[in-house]
């Protein structure tokens, strides 16, 4: 049986240009691929012919010989292959066949859109990598908010080259080796062995003279300050996010993101929690006892008057509404909490220690809390006995 013209099999023309045997073997690769032609048991076939047709067709060199001598260039010797060897690799019709024609169809339809290794020359612009800073700031600084400036250690595109990696600014050529795939295919049994292109090492581009500063690389190592705004609010976990400020990309590849993530400091007076502030506020038995007015720092620098209730007790929470830390996004301030601390006096004289016995034996009833908790004491103990 006579074998179909390779040109009508992708339905093209003879003489037709490159882009246009690409977008024929596409449209008869999504028509005959077996997965959407499960009740067509020619589709397998089919799918290998169009397969085989286009690796002819795509290669300056075979389409060449293929448009002087026809098939007869693969049959006889004429363009380096043996006899009943297909140019594709499908004269066994094995199943290893079938998946490098799957192969070749994965690559062509998503190689350029995906900008994997098989696309040509899809190594040729790669995005920078993403880049971390951390920066710790103060509880103060968190509060109101600021504008600092830090210093990246990044890559930056090349000024010599204006990134492209070569001598004065010329763009790589195709890779002669892979024709720009990137990689290499060598045919051994039933299987084709696909290996990275040892030229360009997978880029799908040479550089006939690098550039001398960055080496062919298109980027340099340097380190660049950036002023960076810290919204009033932040706290540790804050993540900000600066677009392109990351790593410079390869070959004019975008480049990356910056993310600065936020650590709020230790403060000596204040705790914490989300969008409240807690501050424990040390206080004299006696003023807890007789009750009074207490100044208090607040986070911005001011201060807060506070009435002590008289027989405060240790522990006791007092709320001074928004003068907690600010929303990240707005809406207002959070409330700080004061929490008493009752302070026990040391190194008592022996007048301070007469004088509060007598105040203890005045103070039997005084004390409801002590006298509840003994009362509760005794019943336990009572019960054990019975």
């Amino acid at each position: 049986m006579a074998k179909r013209d390779y040109y009508e099999t992708l339905g093209v023309a003879k003489g037709a240009s490159a882009e246009e045997i690409k977008r024929g073997f596409r449209q008869k690769a999504k028509e005959l691929h077996p997965d959407r032609n499960s009740d067509n048991p020619n589709a397998e076939a089919q799918f290998k012919e169009a397969n085989e047709a286009y690796d002819v067709l795509k290669d300056p060199e075979k389409k060449a010989a293929y448009d002087r001598y026809g098939h007869a260039a693969f049959d006889g010797g004429i363009g380096g292959a043996g006899r009943g060897q297909r140019p594709g690799g499908f004269g066994a019709g094995g199943q290893g066949d079938f998946a490098s024609a799957f192969s070749d169809v994965f690559d062509d339809l998503f190689g350029d859109m995906m900008g994997g290794r098989g696309g040509r020359g899809g190594q040729r612009a790669t995005r920078g990598s993403d880049l971390r800073y951390n920066l710790r700031v103060t509880l103060e600084e968190a509060y109101n908010g600021l504008q600092k400036t830090i210093t990246v250690p990044t890559a930056l595109a090349c000024s010599t080259c204006n990134g492209t990696g070569a001598e004065g600014g010329a763009e790589p050529s195709v890779c002669p080796t892979c024709s720009g795939m990137g990689k290499v295919r060598a045919q051994q049994g039933f299987f084709t062995v696909e290996r990275t292109c040892p030229t360009c090492s997978g880029a799908g581009q040479t550089i006939k003279n690098p550039c001398t500063a960055c080496g062919g690389q298109g980027r340099v190592q340097k380190d660049r300050a950036l002023s960076v705004n810290i919204p009033a609010g932040v706290e540790t976990g804050t993540r900000i996010r600066l677009s392109g400020e990351g790593e410079a990309g390869l070959r004019g590849g975008p480049a990356g993101d910056l993310y600065i993530f936020i650590e709020v400091a230790d403060h000596a007076l204040f705790q914490r929690e989300s969008q409240h502030l807690f501050c424990h506020v040390p206080v004299s038995i006696v003023a807890a006892a007789l009750g009074g007015d207490i100044e208090v720092p607040n986070i911005d620098g001011g201060r807060s008057r506070v009435k002590v209730p008289a027989g405060s007790q240790s522990g006791k929470q007092m709320r001074l509404r928004g003068k907690g830390m600010p929303m990240l996004r707005g809406g207002g301030f959070g409330d700080m909490y004061i929490e008493l601390a009752i302070e026990t006096p040391v190194n008592l004289t022996l007048r301070q220690k007469d004088l509060l016995r007598e105040f203890e034996k005045l103070s039997e009833e005084n004390n409801p809390e002590s006298s509840g908790f003994f009362k509760k004491v005794k019943t336990f103990w009572d019960g054990m006995k019975n």
